[in-house]
């Protein structure tokens, strides 16, 4: 143990001649307990939220997704693609065709996606966990093609989960030139009826717009006979996902995109990662406020200590020596309050996890989840740890250095 950190250590935890050096010091790492326990707490809830998205999106998106980097579609015979789902690790292949059309139910209509899948569609996605009615999702039988509505499209639709009347869908023609006098002839018109089910994923970009229908339902209305726009994948139990990736990106090229759940969502994975860089910088700010209060109380304590400076002087200490004496004095008060914080935060976290002590406000089911989700990722932690000490060390060092000069 040196010298320095010896002394200081004693400093620390010694009773001062002044009441007034142990209230500011313990106030000081107060300071860097909340900040540092307000980080922990914060970020666990950002990832609480990515997690809860994540899983969200798990139950429609595929595990991995093909799509064609120039046009919106490609042949489905492309050899490319062939090797690709060929590959030993893939266990479901589905070719889909998506685009906008119109549906009509009655009196009312709605731009909607239509998303044309193969009938292996339910084994490739967690699609019949959020149905909801009383039939079961189906694509279709001999000669009936049915049509999967999100929830509040089919509310906005005035349709409930079995509609009684036919679904029309409208898309415009690919060929030929709208005849102004007959503008119903620049439209393909086909139906589709109900399974008696409805899916609700919890995301208003798929069920406000989306219908999971056959895939020979879409060619045909969009004239995309042996096209595909994406080819979506899942992998056999075990595989490695980004090794996986990393050989279809290498056969694929430059001619497909490969998209994993989350750069299929990669706009609001983004948001959430700038909204929670910002957090970050807005209570670090906070922690270097907190840290004023730590050399308000090291120019204090080297005040009070002027004699006892006086005093190792003689014993042969050098200024370097006593600068650094007070430097781990500053230092001591961040490392502990960096623990006690992180300590407390990890504390709360659990009881937030095991009891939802702050919810979401409103009753009971207004939101998805009635408690604010928390997830702990220990990355993070090290990361608020190590900033709490930079940010302190860096802090202290200049004032220490100042006011040991001017006043030993």
């Amino acid at each position: 143990m040196s010298f320095p950190f010896y002394i200081a250590r004693r400093y620390l935890f010694s009773k001062k001649s002044t009441n007034a050096i142990n209230v500011i010091s313990a106030i000081s790492m107060a300071g860097v307990v909340v900040a540092t326990m307000a980080l922990v707490i914060v970020m666990s809830v950002f990832n609480g939220f990515h997690d809860l998205v994540a899983s969200f999106s798990t139950q429609f998106d595929p595990q991995l997704k093909v799509i064609p980097t120039e046009g919106k579609t490609a042949p489905a015979d492309d050899p490319i693609l062939t090797e690709i789902r060929q590959l030993p690790e893939v266990d479901v292949a589905t070719e889909c065709v998506e685009d906008q059309a119109l549906a009509m139910f009655r009196d009312k209509q709605s731009m909607v996606i239509l998303k044309g899948v193969d009938d292996n569609f339910d084994e490739l996605t967690h699609i019949r966990e959020v149905t909801y009615g009383d039939g079961e999702f189906q694509l279709r039988t001999v000669d009936l093609m049915y049509g999967t509505l999100g929830i509040r499209l089919a509310q906005d639709l005035g349709m409930g989960a079995r509609f009684g009347d036919y679904l029309r869908i409208y898309a415009p023609r690919r060929d030929g030139q709208l005849d102004l006098a007959n503008p119903s002839d620049g439209f393909v018109v086909d139906s589709l009826i109900s399974p008696g089910v409805v899916f609700s994923t919890r995301q208003g970009k798929y069920d406000k717009s989306y219908i999971i229908c056959p895939v020979a339902f879409t060619r045909l209305l969009f004239d995309q006979q042996g096209m595909l726009s994406s080819l979506e994948l899942r992998l056999k139990n075990g595989s490695n996902l980004n090794a996986v990736k990393r050989e279809m990106r290498r056969i694929a090229g430059d001619k497909y995109h490969v998209l994993d759940r989350f750069e299929q969502q990669a706009d609001t994975f983004k948001i959430m990662q700038i909204e929670k860089l910002i957090a970050y910088l807005f209570l670090t700010f906070i922690l270097v406020v907190a840290c004023f209060n730590i050399i308000g109380s090291l120019s204090m304590l080297i005040i009070d200590k002027k004699n006892d400076i006086a005093t190792l002087r003689n014993l042969g200490a050098n200024d370097r020596q006593i600068t650094r004496i007070f430097l781990f004095e500053g230092r001591l008060i961040a490392a502990i309050g960096a623990v006690i914080g992180i300590l407390l935060g990890l504390l709360l976290c659990w009881l937030q996890q095991e009891f939802g002590l702050v919810g979401m406000g409103g009753s009971t089911g207004m939101f998805v989840i009635n408690a604010y989700p928390v997830s702990v990722h220990y990355s993070d932690v090290l990361v608020i740890f190590l900033t709490v000490i930079a940010v302190s060390w860096v802090a202290v060092w200049y004032p220490v250095r100042y006011f040991s000069r001017k006043l030993l």
